[in-house]
């Protein structure tokens, strides 16, 4: 009898032993339910859903086995069904659990010592699969475990039907390597779900249970004798053998739309599936726009994007692309987290800070001229990208068209610290003190995060109200941690921290104020044009930024629903050829709007309390007379230039012109140099290429000399900065020097600079 339980007990798999049981094994003698055993079934990959339960990605959290979802018994080819019934166990259908003709043979054979033959049925093999001390242990199993694998395959055979049992078995028996399951080795080797396993597929996939570690022309070599009973033929099955068994590893068929979020939103210890906030479609478009935009941008060194889309009431995330996939070198960096200089996409948020304190208007004159601004370092000398000065501008236009020497003289109005607190309040996070970055944070001199930057406008779409970013949805029981019971919903890391209820960052006056600029078309006209990537059908606020050295390209703006930020360049931080802010990522963002409006066209926002509209005019007609917006109490109809009233020339103390040095230079009855003055450091702006730049040297009327060599005569010339101190000499008439001061350049690379330098030659 022993004999004829040692071979009966012989397993078919080798391997059964190497891989821990995938189900939850019998307890105190207890037969566990088909059901239970589905139930208890393990993948080793998670899957994100969507906020409607479409699949999104899946994540790989246990790496010690591969084994994907349940495949139900109708998904399985039958090929592969036939495949497996002849090679382990032919009298599947009709056996009890036990197959003692089989055994009987197997026993002869045993005691005549001429070949070894298994006995073991499909029905026993699952016994030791779902059975913990049933497993085949590396030794062989003893006496006693034998005859419990022959009881349990009994008792399963009364308890589960056929059909069951096999469902379980191909579910769980291991076939090589890592790989358990039919779902697992189906997609690995042959890289098709089970139900499209055709006949030779399915005779190597049976074969592998049989000889799991065997070589490929071993493997070949048993599947064909399964063929063979079927009448079919061998020949293909060398070269497919050896193509399969090369497969490694990679993920799961089907959509991979969300990898970076799948990382940080699955819980290793949570459900097989777990829902998010996500929208299939639109991250399907999300992603499929910012592929087409940068295949367009093909030769100008662009690889790289992120996108993210909030909805405006809730917080929720319904799209998150943190890269461009295949087309990056660096496809595992999340866009959306990382941090990077984001341009003059700050600017909002500092004249929503000058509103709010009264310090200027909409309507405001303000001085966009050359200026040197005092800084611990040295001056500061900020330039527009266009290296072209407009002079007196409203603050709507400069906003609009995100000039940039407005923005920093705004920027000295405010005391220290001030848009430095402001930016933190909305949530950005910056990882260093106001005094570090001093006047170029009006300027984005300071890392920060798609997400969070696009959830600071969030908040001026929702007119000074803050509240955390959210992007997964938990059980909605109140159990999961950090969920709320109401919403079923979990805050982000990294979002604004505090209490999940809305609070008040911004005045809601100033933030309409800033909304109602972004908005305007005709003020960002003159820098963008009227028919840009930024001009939507409906009511849409919208900025764009690019940072040092074309780095970084951001568009982020909001309708009356949503709030979209797309950021394009390169993971790697390399520099982009010749693209900006409007060509780079505004067209993913008009895209991307045109999509979450298509049924219907956003509607502007109404204006809240305290808030009053009023014709204006400019003198010496400095921009078209317009009905302007004003917070109460500080509306004006005429905007004089000389104004010493409500505006930056009044604050900045320099007798109606906005100069941050309190000179006006270039004022008649000038005598030697007036600009530069002697020891300005001047610290060029980031956003600007080098070879763009041009220092101004003006003065009484003569010839100039710069480091002991002639370059140039008249008042006023410009000159291509090159990095070190410079001695500068202003020559009359007679070819004494006049007057002679000295100054230095920082910031500007040496090539740059250098081929500026040749080229004014």
């Amino acid at each position: 009898m022993a004999a004829v339980l040692a071979s009966a007990a012989v397993t078919a798999s080798a391997a059964g032993a190497a891989s821990p049981p995938p189900a939850a094994a019998a307890q105190d003698g207890a037969l566990p339910s088909f059901e239970q055993v589905r139930a208890a079934h393990r993948p080793s990959d998670l899957s994100l859903l969507d906020r409607h339960g479409t699949p999104l990605q899946s994540r790989r959290v246990d790496f010690g086995v591969r084994r994907l979802p349940w495949v139900a018994l109708e998904d399985i080819s039958p090929a592969l069904l036939q495949a497996i019934v002849l090679s382990e166990d032919r009298r599947f259908w009709a056996h009890a659990g036990v197959d003692w003709p089989a055994v009987a043979r197997s026993a002869w054979a045993n005691l005549l010592n001429t070949r070894t033959q298994g006995a073991s049925t499909l029905t026993m093999q699952l016994a030791g699969l779902i059975d913990a001390g049933l497993a085949r242990p590396a030794g062989g199993r003893d006496v006693a475990q034998k005859i419990g694998q022959v009881v349990m395959a009994s008792r399963l055979e009364a308890s589960w039907r056929k059909s069951q049992i096999l469902e379980a078995y191909l579910n769980a028996v291991p076939f090589r390597g890592e790989l358990v399951g039919i779902g697992a080795l189906s997609q690995t080797l042959f890289h098709k779900h089970p139900s499209g396993l055709d006949a030779q597929e399915a005779a190597l996939a049976a074969a592998l249970v049989r000889s799991p570690g065997a070589s490929a022309p071993r493997v070949a070599e048993r599947a064909c004798g399964v063929l063979t009973l079927q009448g079919l033929g061998c020949e293909a099955l060398p070269v497919l053998a050896a193509t399969a068994l090369a497969q490694r590893g990679g993920r799961p068929l089907g959509e991979q739309l969300a990898p970076h979020l799948a990382r940080l939103a699955l819980d290793p210890a949570g459900p097989l599936a777990q829902r998010s906030t996500l929208d299939a479609g639109l991250q399907r478009v999300a992603l499929g726009a910012l592929r087409q935009q940068l295949a367009e941008l093909q030769g100008r060194n662009v690889e790289d994007g992120a996108v993210i889309v909030l909805d405006n009431a809730s917080g929720e995330v319904l799209a998150w692309v943190g890269s461009s996939g295949d087309f990056s070198d660096a496809p595992a960096v999340d866009g959306v987290l990382a941090r990077r200089q984001p341009g003059s996409t700050l600017k909002p948020f500092l004249y929503g800070l000058a509103f709010e304190r009264r310090l200027i208007t909409p309507a405001s004159l303000l001085d966009d001229s050359p200026a040197q601004i005092a800084t611990g370092a040295g001056l500061y000398a900020p330039q527009n990208y266009d290296r072209d000065f407009r002079g007196w501008v409203s603050a709507r236009t400069a906003l609009g068209a995100s000039l940039n020497v407005p923005a920093v003289r705004v920027g000295t109005l405010l005391p220290p610290d001030a848009f430095f607190e402001r930016l933190n309040a909305l949530g950005l996070a910056l990882p260093h003190s106001g005094g570090h970055y001093g006047h170029a944070l009006a300027l984005g001199g300071a890392d920060v995060t798609l997400l969070a930057l696009a959830n600071a406008y969030r908040t001026l779409a929702n007119g000074g109200m803050a509240s955390p970013a959210i992007w997964r949805v938990g059980a909605g029981n109140g159990t999961e941690k950090g969920a709320v019971a109401a919403t079923g919903t979990v805050a982000a890391k990294g979002a604004i921290p505090g209490a999940q209820r809305p609070r008040r960052v911004m005045d809601a006056a100033s933030a309409h104020l800033v909304t109602d600029i972004l908005a305007d078309n005709n003020a960002r006209a003159g820098t963008f044009g009227l028919s840009s990537s930024l001009a939507t059908r409906g009511f849409a606020a919208v900025k764009t930024g690019t940072s040092k050295d074309l780095r970084d390209n951001w568009c982020i703006g909001f309708t009356d629903r949503f709030t979209v930020g797309v950021w394009v360049g390169n993971a790697s931080g390399e520099p982009m050829h010749g693209v900006s802010g409007v060509s780079g990522a505004a067209p993913v963002w008009r895209s991307l709007v045109q999509h979450l409006h298509a049924a219907r066209p956003s509607r502007p926002p109404a204006a809240p309390a305290g808030i009053v509209a009023l014709p204006v005019s400019f003198d010496a007609a400095r921009e078209p007379a317009r009905a302007e917006l004003f917070i109460t109490g500080t509306q004006q109809a005429r905007q004089l230039a000389s104004a010493q009233v409500g505006g930056a020339a009044h604050a900045a103390g320099s007798g109606g012109r906005a100069s941050v040095n309190g000179s006006n230079g270039g004022s008649d009855g000038r005598f030697g140099i007036t600009e530069p003055r002697s020891g300005s450091v001047f610290a060029l702006d980031p956003d600007i290429p080098p070879s763009a730049q041009r220092i101004r040297f003006e003065g009484e009327a003569g010839t100039w000399v710069l480091n002991g060599r002639r370059i140039g005569q008249g008042p006023r010339i410009t000159w291509a900065p090159w990095p070190g101190r410079h001695e500068l000499q202003l020559l009359g008439t007679d070819g004494r020097v006049q007057q002679a001061v000295w100054f230095e350049v920082r910031g500007a690379t040496v090539r740059g600079a250098q081929a500026a330098a040749d080229r004014q030659r």
